[in-house]
């Protein structure tokens, strides 16, 4: 993967990260391995070349792929040896590089932590919620105005009567999408540019999360994201724009989906029937 670095330098130099999103800028960045990290853009190590990189020996700080204070510094890390293909390696660090952009744009809506770990895995939350998701999935992708229609009502309506059940919970996971929802945004957008597939192809591979109703129920936090992503994509067609302000509101994304959702009527959804299979143990992540 070493035969990399060069091309991701010069990829993100080149790329304008505002392509992805309205001002996204560059924080510090680091690819490594088991003996090396590759360290880019970090003022301590400062150069006239962005796409030029300072070689440190590997130690335990260089750990997964997040975003890390390194020497002061916000700095997005990425192991090497997990991704075989260049728009995998490529799309997860712009992904963590927002995270970056989040830190220094002073990002405040995180999380209760906390939250998953008596996150209530009712029956009837859990049929709501695997609901929610798959209309979540066809409002983005149909292309019939009125069906669409229906499918974002549908979500709305869903997650309306989960919040009047569970509402603390419901908090926790709009602050989830919030978050994440965005880097996975500009990560869709960056694999899509580097894949050889069509644009719909990624877009199916990036909702099988969504769609996944065992993840959505054993990794609450992580199906969190691919909910997120889709509001974002769905605000794309709802609100073109809406990132420029992003970072200066308190709203969540699904308080600005329901916000731009249009007519938007209320109705009752009828008691669902349970039909998910007990598990022996479920895990939250």
């Amino acid at each position: 993967m070493t035969h990399y670095l060069n091309r991701i330098g010069e990829d993100l130099f080149k790329a304008k990260l505002e392509n992805y999103w309205p001002g996204f800028e560059l924080v510090a960045y680091a690819l490594y391995d088991k003996k090396n990290v590759y360290l880019f853009n970090h003022p301590k190590f400062s150069n006239n070349q962005q796409s030029t990189y300072h070689i440190l020996s590997w130690d335990v700080q260089f750990t997964g792929d997040t975003i890390i204070l390194y020497e002061e510094y916000p700095t997005a890390i990425v192991n090497m040896e997990s991704y075989e293909e260049y728009e995998g390696l490529y799309s997860i660090l712009v992904h963590e590089l927002f995270h970056g952009y989040q830190y220094i744009k002073g990002e405040k809506r995180f999380p209760d932590e906390m939250m998953g770990i008596t996150y209530p895995l009712s029956k009837d939350n859990v049929e709501l919620r695997n609901q929610e998701r798959t209309n979540l999935y066809s409002a983005l992708l149909e292309n019939n105005i009125i069906k669409k229609k229906q499918y974002l009502n549908n979500f709305i309506a869903l997650r309306e009567k989960r919040t009047a059940k569970i509402k603390e919970y419901l908090t926790y996971e709009k602050l989830i999408e919030t978050v994440e929802g965005p880097a996975w945004y500009v990560e869709l957008k960056a694999y899509s540019e580097k894949s050889p597939h069509d644009y719909h192809s990624v877009l199916k591979k990036y909702g099988q999360q969504l769609l996944n109703k065992y993840e959505s129920t054993s990794s609450i936090r992580r199906s969190c994201y691919s909910s997120g992503l889709f509001m974002c994509l769905l605000l794309e067609e709802l609100s073109p724009g809406w990132m420029e302000s992003f970072f200066g509101i308190e709203e969540t994304l699904y308080d600005l989906v329901k916000k731009h959702s249009g007519d938007y009527i209320k109705y009752p959804i009828a008691d669902v029937k349970i039909i998910l299979k007990q598990r022996k143990q479920l895990i939250l992540l």
